[in-house]
């Protein structure tokens, strides 16, 4: 009798265990490493596993590398929401890697242009323009840089930086040089004229790593470039006087990016999550810890950000680039920037 009362006692105690087992549920998120990785981990994450009921398994890597696994898993996806640049998130969905996107409440006040695909959505905005030392330009009695051709003035020969076409920043800067020399995306060759011609004279390093630019402001090597700035507010956090300046041309858009993966487990709390990235009080903090500005009209901005990030009035100026007819080409661009402007 005391037998059978322990196994209906196990019984029941497993019985009441797998439920618990079945819901237990992994969301995989892939998005950057780095300080982005530090704020998901910190201040997004263990939010949304409260209140949904999920773990988040974080999968770090940059644009490059988490499309790279899609494509590579694309039979088993190991994802199931992956964070991208806007130009490689065009190429995820275009590649089919992204789920159809659920309308929700979340999605209704976002602005047009953070609109990127059928199934795929901006979470953040960034704007690519220049980055200076503040006290060395006023040192030297310099006004801050206003327009995409102060790249060639002649007095940033050996102090300018500007990352290389295979960093977004790079090609924004090429597609706006083209546009200004009377080409454009679908034109590109005036824009490696005056990179190959008139810029790459005056940089001292086509620096790809944020890490890196970092330092090379810090050391005095250089005094300006072209950078994000998102990546401008985290070297300024630091102490390190340092500015954002938009072209009078318009700023580049570069937007953070998200979709659900296709094939996922948990399609339910994978619409959730991205649904949660747009809530306003979610963007505000994307903002603060990351430089993003916010893609939802509801999202209100302190001032200290709302000055130096793309926020309110500044994200009618942004420029956008055309990624349709970029990505079939940046790996033809890629070779002939090696060739041309980094010679």
């Amino acid at each position: 009798m005391l037998k059978k009362t322990i196994a209906t006692t196990a019984l029941l105690s497993l019985g009441t265990a797998l439920p618990a087992l079945a819901q237990d549920k992994t969301l995989t998120v892939g998005g950057y490493g780095g300080s982005f990785e530090t704020l998901m981990k910190e201040l997004i994450i263990p939010e949304f596993e409260k209140t949904h009921d999920v773990t988040i398994a974080f999968v770090p890597g940059n644009s490059t590398e988490n499309l790279a696994r899609l494509q590579a898993q694309k039979n088993a996806q190991e994802l199931d929401v992956v964070i991208l640049d806007d130009g490689p998130m065009y190429q995820a969905d275009a590649l089919g890697f992204c789920d159809a996107m659920v309308d929700s409440p979340a999605k209704e006040n976002i602005y047009d242009i953070a609109k990127l695909g059928p199934n795929s959505i901006g979470i953040g905005f960034v704007a690519t323009g220049f980055t200076y030392n503040t006290e060395w330009f006023e040192r030297e009695g310099w006004d801050a840089p206003s327009s995409w051709k102060d790249l060639m003035d002649p007095k940033f020969e050996g102090i300018l930086s500007i990352p290389p076409i295979s960093n977004t920043y790079g090609l924004h800067t090429l597609v706006m040089e083209a546009r200004l020399a009377g080409g454009g995306e679908e034109d590109i060759d005036p824009g490696f004229e005056v990179m190959a011609n008139d810029i790459a004279p005056n940089v001292l390093v086509f620096e790809p790593s944020s890490g890196k630019m970092s330092e090379l402001f810090q050391s005095e090597e250089i005094a300006v470039s072209i950078w994000g700035s998102g990546r401008t507010k985290s070297l300024a956090d630091t102490g390190f006087p340092a500015a954002f300046a938009y072209p009078e041309e318009g700023a580049v858009a570069l937007m953070l990016a998200a979709c659900p993966v296709v094939d996922s487990d948990v399609p339910e709390e994978a619409q959730a999550f991205i649904d949660f990235l747009l809530d306003p009080e979610i963007q505000v903090r994307l903002a603060d810890a990351m430089g993003a500005g916010p893609v939802n009209t509801e999202a209100e901005l302190p001032a200290e950000l709302a000055e130096v990030l793309p926020y309110g009035d500044k994200i009618a100026d942004l420029v956008a680039v055309d990624w349709d007819v970029i990505n079939p080409a940046r790996q033809e661009w890629t070779s002939r920037w090696a060739r041309e402007v980094e010679r």
